[in-house]
Formats: structure tokens, sequence, C-alpha cells
């Protein structure tokens, strides 16, 4: 998208007056143009019939919200229950909770960090309240990567404490006001924009910078933005309209321009604070604790290196017969007839080109190419966030092999995945020549034609979790490149159900507009077990599941 702006809009405490809010937004789109995406700082519940009420037309659909909406989650125990699951999900049209804390990143490049609730002052901590070890999971990723240099907006409820130090002072209670562990936090995340709420008080710190003047390099300055309640009666500013070219794509030196009344960084004063702020949050113990609940590194494999050392390398003919012994391993099973299922009888044994214990490999039914493959689950799951631990880590072995294999005939390897309207996972590895378009063409053309059919396909860090974005049960469509890059878009309403084939159809990656869809494309059994046969053949050396 280049150096092109994302127009955000920013919100105070909701408070559940989402007409008020919803129709005020409506008047400043008509008056300016379209905003991209709104963020709700602070409580978006209220706690009263009547709000209960009007969130309930916008849950049902009576109601829709005019523009992508994310929120955060609880900030008290009175408003716990509206948020059903603790990582994040799609509460109405338009209205996305983004979870306990994590990182969300827009297509354009946009980095957004965000943290729900309130500090807890006690264990075990409650559900409306966030830990030291949350924090820790949410920095450590981040400024464990060289490249990184901040965020771009910075997401909390609550105020980082001391924030008014060497600055203008708000009209709050300075004593009692905010949180020393989200000051630290804004601290390592260098935001360029940090909103907060819960005081009822709108307050916007003059720009702080990042750096030390004369002793390290320029950096980009913060600016802190705190949004009062939505309809209050003292007409205290709770909207807040910017736009922002995303950090990943500015000019570096326009990004280290620093305005004229710029101050020294609020959370950094004498040695003694640092001291005590590193004991408030982050401590070595916890930062050492593992973050694979919310992070993990899915091409860290643990264990099953030597899976299959030792066994008798089957013969064809064999092959059948070592299907059938691996089918009475205990799986999750379907509530009906399942055409995936390897242990089904409707499965179509003559496509299965691999199998390891927990995973196979098919032949992709009217494949986009020859070597359009699937890998598949042996047991009943639904989607990859469903997974165990070791059906991901076999998946993940699959997954290197394809790109091995791909890369040995010059070509590189597209995975997609569609949750929507499908009761087995069949994840679509797809190879594409390199001579035909670099892996940041297919890219664009994913992005693309999601805008074009009103989709904003999001880009999610490399080693995050798919399950922090889509809990269980939830709808989506995932792309996997060979780069490491991950697209994904929550499904809200309807998706075509061919979009992941049709982008790679297109004329910007393989140019064959006419194999989209898969049922123009079959092929006779004979051909099939032909093309199988070829397809194994090929396959072999790169086969961990046909090792000595």
């Amino acid at each position: 998208m280049g150096e092109q702006p994302v127009r955000v809009l920013a919100c105070g405490d909701v408070e559940g007056r989402l007409s008020t809010l919803f129709n005020r937004v409506q008047t400043i789109q008509k008056k300016t143009g379209q905003f991209d995406l709104l963020l709700c700082v602070g409580e978006f519940f209220g706690m009263t019939p009547e709000t209960e009420s009007e969130w309930q037309q916008y849950k049902t659909g009576a109601k829709k919200a005019p523009i992508h909406t994310y929120i955060l989650g609880a900030a008290s125990q009175e408003t716990v229950k509206n948020f059903t699951n603790a990582d994040g999900c799609e509460l109405a049209e338009n209205i996305t909770y983004l979870g306990r804390r994590g990182v969300f990143t827009g297509v354009s490049g946009l980095q957004i960090a965000y943290v729900s609730g309130q500090e807890a002052l006690q264990e075990p901590a409650p559900s409306h309240c966030f830990t030291s070890k949350d924090l820790s999971a949410l920095v450590t990723p981040l400024i464990n990567n060289s490249k990184f240099r901040g965020v771009d907006i910075l997401l909390t409820s609550q105020w980082p404490r001391g924030v008014w130090n060497y600055g203008n002072n708000p009209e709050v209670n300075t004593k009692s006001c905010g949180s020393s562990s989200v000051a630290n936090l804004a601290d390592k995340l260098k935001p360029r924009y940090h909103f907060a709420a819960l005081e009822g008080a709108h307050y916007e710190r003059l720009p702080y910078r990042n750096h030390v003047v004369l002793q390290e390099n320029a950096q980009h300055v913060s600016r802190f933005i705190a949004l009062a309640t939505v309809n209050n009666p003292a007409k205290k500013k709770y909207l807040y309209a910017f736009n922002i070219i995303p950090m990943k794509t500015m000019d570096p030196s326009e990004l280290v321009k620093q305005p004229q009344d710029t101050t020294e960084n609020p959370y950094r004063r004498s040695n003694k604070d640092k001291t005590d702020r590193q004991k408030a949050a982050f401590s070595s113990t916890e930062e050492e604790e593992p973050a694979h609940q919310f992070f993990f590194d899915l091409g860290n494999k643990q264990g099953g290196a030597n899976r299959g050392r030792g066994r008798k390398r089957p013969s064809h003919g064999d092959r059948h017969q070592q299907w059938q012994q691996k089918q009475p391993r205990k799986h999750p099973q379907p509530t009906g007839p399942c055409w995936f299922c390897l242990a089904s009888p409707q499965v179509e044994k003559h496509l299965v080109i691999s199998i390891g214990d927990h995973c196979y490999l098919a032949l992709a039914k009217g494949g986009l190419t020859p070597l359009h493959v699937l890998i598949l689950p042996i047991g009943h799951y639904q989607s990859v966030v469903d997974l165990s631990s070791e059906v991901v880590e076999e998946m993940e072995k699959y997954k290197s092999a394809m790109r091995s294999f791909y890369k040995s005939k010059g070509q590189r390897c597209v995975l997609f995945e569609r949750n929507y309207r499908s009761q087995h996972l069949q994840l679509q590895v797809v190879p594409v020549p390199l001579d035909r378009c670099t892996t940041e063409d297919i890219k664009e053309a994913f992005t693309v034609q999601a805008q074009e059919q009103q989709m904003e396909l999001m880009e999610i860090p490399e080693h995050t979790d798919l399950k922090q974005i889509a809990p269980p049960g939830t709808p989506y469509f995932y792309v996997e490149l060979d780069s490491g890059e991950k697209l994904f878009y929550r499904i809200q309403k309807h998706f075509p159900l061919q979009f992941g084939r049709e982008v790679l159809a297109s004329e910007a990656v393989l140019n064959i507009p006419t194999r989209a869809d898969w049922k123009e494309c079959k092929q006779t059994r004979e051909e099939e077990e032909e093309s199988c046969k070829q397809l194994r053949d090929d396959f072999q050396p790169f086969d961990f599941a046909w090792e000595d």
C-alpha cells in the first residue's frame, strides 16, 4: 500500500452507549470520509438494563456498527459476563474483542499492541485483570526481534503511572491514577500513539522522546491520549481521529522527526525509579516463564525426530495394509459421514500419497496443478486451532517436506485453510513456479482481491499462536507463505468458498483462471490413480514417513 495513511478513530469508555457512539461516528464520516477502524479502550459494555437491551440489537444483527470496531476486555467484574472467550472473538458484526493481550497487525502493516483490564493486585488474578506474566508474554516476542523499533499504537484501559512527568498536568488525582506496569509496558514498546481511559478525563500529553539526546540515535516520539466517557455531561472529548502511516512503510528520517514541544521520556527518571519499576513488572523469573500458551514457534519440533527409524520400507502392495493398521488408533470422531477421516468408508484412499502417525498427505481432487496436495489429520478435527500438539508437530513436518519438495522443482509453497462450511480440516498446499512471481506478489494478490470483496486480511506475527486470534469454533481464512508471513481473515457472515483457489488461479499468480473451481478440473479415477502414483514416487525422497 506504500505510504498510504490509515484513518483511525479512538474512543474512551463507551459504557454501553453504542447508538450514541455509532451515530457520532457516522456524522464524522459523512463530513470527512470513511475511517478504516475504530479502537475502543476502557469499559465498552454498560451495566444497566437499557444498555443490555441496546447491545442485544447489535448482537442479533438488528443494528450494525458502521465501522470495523475493535474493543478491549472487561475492566471490572461486572462486565466480565460479556466476554465468554478470553482469547478474543467477534462479538457482533463489525465488533471484535481483541483478547486479553496481544498484537494486531493489519494488512497495511499497522501494528497495534493491546492489554485488556486492570493490573492485578492479588493472586489468583480476577478475570478482569492482567498480570506481569501477561505483559511478559506480550513484550518478549517483540523486543527479542532485532528489527523491533516500537509499535504504532498501544491500547490499554488503565493509564500509565507518571505519564505526566516532564509534561503538562492532567485533571486527575495523580497520587492514585494509573499503573506502574502499564508505564513499564509503554516504555518498552515505544508506541507512537498510546490510548487509555477509565478516569473519565480527556488528557493529551505533550509528545515525548524515546531516546537520550546526544547519547542515543534519534527515535520516533510517543503521544499519550486519554479519552473521556461517551456522552459525558461535561462534554469532555471521547473521540480522537488521526491518520497514521505504518512505521514499517515510513521513511526513517520522517519517522524520527521531533516536534518543537517534545519532552523527556516520563518513564525514565532516576536510577532508583528504574530499579523500582523493574521490580514492579517483568521480573527475570517471570520473563523466563515460557509464553507457549499464547506464543509458540510452530517450526520448533520437539521430539518425534526418530519416528519411522528402523521400520522396513513397505512395498507398493503393503501400503494399503499399512493404512488399515493405522486406522484403529483413537482419534476424535465425526458426527456423521466424513470424506476426509482416513478410517471413513467415504475417503478416497487412491488419492493418498503419504501417511504418518497423526496426519496424511493426499492429492487434491481437481487440483490447481498436478502437484497440488492436501495435508489432513487422520482423526476428525475441524480446523488447525482444534489440533492437539502432536498433530500440529507432524503437520509442520509435512509442511517442511512439501517446501523442500517444491523447492527441488523450482517452485515456492503457498498454504491456505478455509475454516468455513467445511467439516474436516483441509490444509491446501499449492506450488507456484519461482519464475511466475515473487512471494511479495502472491501476498499482494491475496490482499488486493480481499479488498475488492470488502475483506481486510490482517498480517499476524510469524510466531503467534493462531488460537490467540481464532479460538476453536471461529470461522476464518488463513494463508501461510514460504517467507513465514501469515495472512488471516475472521469470516463474519458470507465468504466465497473458492477464494483461495481464485487468488492463486488469477492472472497475477498462476494465470489459470479456468481452474479456479475444482469441480471444473475433475479427472477420471484412472487419471487420478496415475497422477497419484507419479507424485507418490516423486515425493518419496522427501517423505519422512518412509525413512528406514
